[in-house]
């Protein structure tokens, strides 16, 4: 069985599917011992009902990989605590991460079978789709699971394990019982007993178990009998009958725990023996599974678990309640939150429950778990929340996540009448008289000026600029000198209200102070996106070195002791970059990009996955790479994660700017058509961008139709365009449209006004070191470049950008393989054959290799290439003349 598992974990997926107890996880956890000594890292996930909740499921699978590698999902699990972003995005995440891991990982899902959701289903199918090849996934349940099994069958990518090749034989059985257990029974025992169990591993443990001690062993055998149901449930029976009082007891009140230890064990019990109990258990083979090498930590067999359980629900009384909450108080008091919950919900004590929830809302908050908060206050009963006005805006920070608007503002309005007269305390909430119910009283005091934060989160979602101000000004009137975070919180949010409205110094004013708030906080991390949207402002501005400065400062601030592993320190490289390219220093806006993945996921934060993508689709274009930008936008679109910041630049547009680079002029006025843009729109910042590719859409159309009508339109935008963010003071508008303004009328032969508007683009340029705004113009700006050079307008300057375009082509020329760091002998190699029908194993045959060698040769190979993928590694390499 090992050698079809170590098969198996040459493909991309592994299926053990058997009924109960047929010893798949036994043989699972055997066979990842004996492969241990061979470098593979193990991820192990045992699943239960509750995991049906797709965020609960991905972020214990995420942390059981991590785990199992460093550096894996730490970025995925972010997305999944701090926003609702589409699972594709998690899972994309997670996959830029394995690609990296140069050892084989193999991740195990048991008892898959308790899962019925389908959007797991869905991502566990994209997850299988896109598996780097050394990255395995083993599946155990009692069933076959709801994904593409037929397809990875024709494939030859999925390997089976069913019940006829678990069942015990003859032999195997016969071994087991009288050698394992001792129980000297004749061959005709042995053949009748194998037969009934039908070779089942547990049926057999427990028959075992049952036997031991009996005399008339053969009237045992011949009356044994049932389904696999009724036989647990009935040789269950026969073991605990069979234990001393004591032991039956000290079984049943454990068994509602997930997890056993000694002093857990003593406060559900009320006993002092606990540790040594769990060590009997062990050596009696009590269906009891270590879960540390230090026999710190137990569970019960999953099958002997659920018999405890069924048999303790039916004894008479108030037990089952009164074993929950002792164990909902000794994870109090230990710190585990989580569990202190769980088992007060469990002992219907949702009273405490609630008390547990409220007091840990600042942790949550402070740690943006906000998936957390919102899965305990889905098991807590409404009219326990209604009264605690602390929770109920502990709700409403969920909803506003989640994005429903309705409910929270509801929440809120039920939150702001208990304020309203607090020595009143009795309210009639729902049709009946309740008094409120406080468990923090800080929080409690704190709830004005939390409100209005909400308040003003609501109003940014709905797009209302003046109300988001209004309630972010309240909450700064009413948050204390010293409440730092309240206080950062309202005044990003003041400057995202002025942001969208395209007031950008009174932005800037106020994330300076966001960013100053959260220093004093000692919320280093939070600072990185304060940094973020202040460069952002300052790009809009036009000034890239206060830009590049504030990236710089960012990062020196941060304390030495923290590291490059600080969240956030990735996304700081990545705007840098967007620096560098503008200034036109493609290389080092490259190196800082492999800089920022080199960090890791530690290092970033959520909208830094689609943001990275942004600037190397960027970069790409940039070195005529014009496919690879649009494969690399895609991905970034896929990726997007709402941050509240404005959506200013958004992907799709600047998809349909590299169309119109492309000529692919019919995809560009698609997107126009999809987005009711025309050249009459009301014009506002929030869409200034779009409206700017617009007049890059028409400017096309006239090159490719001759249309007349269509550059009329363009300068007339254009001249709008220019007026509105001369207004708003947008210079970085203000140079593209100039520079967009001078082409136009370079294409209807007004050259001096062409040069008109190019000299008054430059002006505004030089200062900051622009070059690429005019670069990416091509010929056509070339040939207005020399003109005005000719007229000694500017000419260090405009000569520098000539210089740039002219050398644009050798700079961006397979030097070095057109890449940062060239590939070695050995990785052209394994890229060549990358592009044949060899899987890994036939590579490392062809090149006399491991496999394990091969794929850390094809993850470097990746890192170069700035891919994620064989296909993309191959299209990549085509495009350098690497194959050739």
């Amino acid at each position: 069985m090992s050698e079809r598992l170590n098969r198996g974990a040459e493909s991309t997926l592994t299926l053990v599917s058997a009924p109960a107890g047929f010893g798949k996880t036994t043989l699972l956890t055997e066979w990842l011992a004996s492969t241990s000594a061979d470098g593979w890292s193990a991820a192990w996930l045992s699943l239960d009902k509750r995991d049906n909740d797709s965020t609960m499921f991905w972020t214990y699978f995420i942390t059981a990989l991590k785990t199992a590698s460093d550096g894996v999902g730490a970025a995925a699990l972010s997305l999944l605590q701090s926003a609702q972003p589409p699972i594709e995005a998690v899972l994309a995440s997670l996959l830029n991460d394995l690609h990296a891991v140069s050892n084989d990982v193999v991740s195990v899902l048991d008892d898959y079978h308790v899962i019925d959701a389908p959007d797991i289903h869905d991502g566990i199918a994209f997850l299988l789709e896109h598996l780097p090849p050394q990255v395995h996934l083993v599946i155990a349940g009692r069933a076959d699971p709801v994904l593409p099994l037929a397809r990875l069958r024709a494939r030859g990518e999925l390997v089976e394990i069913r019940a006829a090749d678990l069942r015990f034989t003859a032999d195997e059985a016969a071994a087991y019982l009288n050698g394992a257990m001792g129980l000297e029974l004749t061959a005709g025992d042995i053949v009748a007993l194998e037969g009934r169990t039908e070779g089942w591993i547990a049926a057999l443990q427990l028959a075992a178990l049952s036997m031991q001690g009996r005399e008339d062993l053969a009237a045992f055998i011949a009356g044994f009998a049932g389904d696999d149901r009724y036989i647990v449930d009935y040789l269950a029976e026969e073991v605990l009958q069979r234990q001393p009082e004591d032991v039956q007891r000290f079984l049943l009140e454990t068994s509602i725990l997930d997890r056993l230890t000694g002093p857990l064990c003593d406060a559900v019990t009320g006993q002092d023996n606990g540790k040594l109990r769990l060590v009997e258990l062990e050596r009696a083979n009590l269906f009891l599974v270590p879960l540390d090498d230090r026999r710190q930590w137990y569970r019960y067999h999953q099958l002997f678990a659920d018999v405890l359980r069924a048999r303790l629900l039916e004894e008479p009384g108030e037990e089952l309640p009164v074993l929950h909450r002792r164990a909902s108080t000794w994870y109090e008091q230990n710190g585990q939150a989580f569990d202190a919950v769980r088992h007060a919900v469990a002992a219907k004590d949702f009273d405490r429950a609630a008390h547990l929830v409220e007091l840990a809302v600042p942790a949550i908050r402070r740690n943006r778990q906000e998936a957390v908060l919102r899965g305990w206050l889905k098991v807590l009963p409404d009219d326990v929340v209604r009264v605690r006005p602390v929770l109920g805006v502990g709700l409403v920070g969920t909803l506003v996540v989640s994005g429903d608007v309705e409910e929270a503002e509801a929440r809120l309005r039920e939150v702001e009448r208990w304020l309203k007269s607090p020595t009143d305390t009795s309210k009639e909430i729902q049709g009946r008289s309740a008094e409120m119910v406080v468990a923090d009283e800080e929080e409690f005091r704190r709830l004005p000026e939390t409100i209005e934060v909400y308040r003003a989160a609501l109003a940014l979602g709905r797009g209302d600029g003046s109300g988001a101000a209004g309630h972010a000004q309240r909450a700064l009137e009413l948050a204390p000198e010293g409440d730092h975070l309240s206080r950062a919180a309202a005044s990003g949010l003041l400057g995202l209200a002025y942001w969208g409205r395209g007031e950008l110094e009174a932005a800037h004013r106020a994330y300076a102070e966001c960013m100053a708030g959260l220093h004093r906080a000692r919320h280093l991390a939070d600072t990185f996106g304060c940094a973020i949207a202040l460069a952002d402002i300052r790009l809009a501005q036009g000034h890239l070195n206060d830009a590049m400065r504030t990236y710089e400062r960012a990062l020196e601030r941060v304390p030495e002791q923290h590291g490059s592993a600080l969240r956030g320190t990735a996304d700081m490289y990545v705007g840098m970059s967007g620096v560098c390219r503008e200034r036109g220093d493609l290389q080092g806006a490259a190196r800082l990009l492999v800089r920022s993945q080199q960090l890791g996921p530690l290092s970033e934060l959520p909208q830094n996955l689609y943001r990275w993508r942004v600037a190397m689709a960027r970069i790409r274009e940039a070195e005529g790479d014009l496919a690879g930008a649009l494969d690399l936008l895609a991905e970034a679109d896929r990726l997007y994660v709402s941050d509240y910041f404005p959506n200013v630049r958004p992907v799709p547009a600047l998809r349909a700017r590299t169309w119109v680079a492309q000529g692919r002029l019919g995809q560009a006025l698609g997107w126009v058509r999809e987005r009711a843009l025309t050249a009459e729109d009301e014009l506002s910042y929030l869409r200034e961008f779009e409206h700017i590719t617009l007049a890059r859409v028409l400017l096309a159309r006239h090159t490719a139709e001759r249309s007349t009508p269509s550059l009329d339109e363009a300068i007339r935008l254009l001249g709008r365009l220019l007026q509105a963010a001369e207004d708003g003071g947008r210079t970085g508008s203000i140079i593209e449209i100039l520079v967009l303004h001078a082409l136009a009328d370079q294409m209807r032969g007004d050259i001096p006004a062409a040069l008109a508007f190019l000299q008054r683009a430059a002006a505004l340029s030089e200062p900051e070191g622009y070059v690429r705004i005019f670069a990416d113009e091509g010929a056509p700006m070339a040939s207005l470049l020399r003109a005005a050079v000719k007229q000694r307008t500017a000419p260090g300057y405009l000569r520098r950008l000539l210089t740039a375009m002219n050398n644009n082509t050798e700079e961006t020329a397979p030097v070095n393989q057109g890449l940062i760091e060239p590939l070695s002998e050995r990785e052209l190699d394994v890229l060549r054959l990358l592009g044949t029908d060899l899987d890994g194993p036939g590579i490392a045959h062809e090149l006399t290799v491991s496999l394990n060698t091969v794929r850390t040769h094809t993850s470097h190979i990746y890192a170069k290439l700035g891919v994620n993928s064989r296909r993309a590694a191959v299209r990549r390499a085509e495009e350098l003349g690497l194959l050739s």
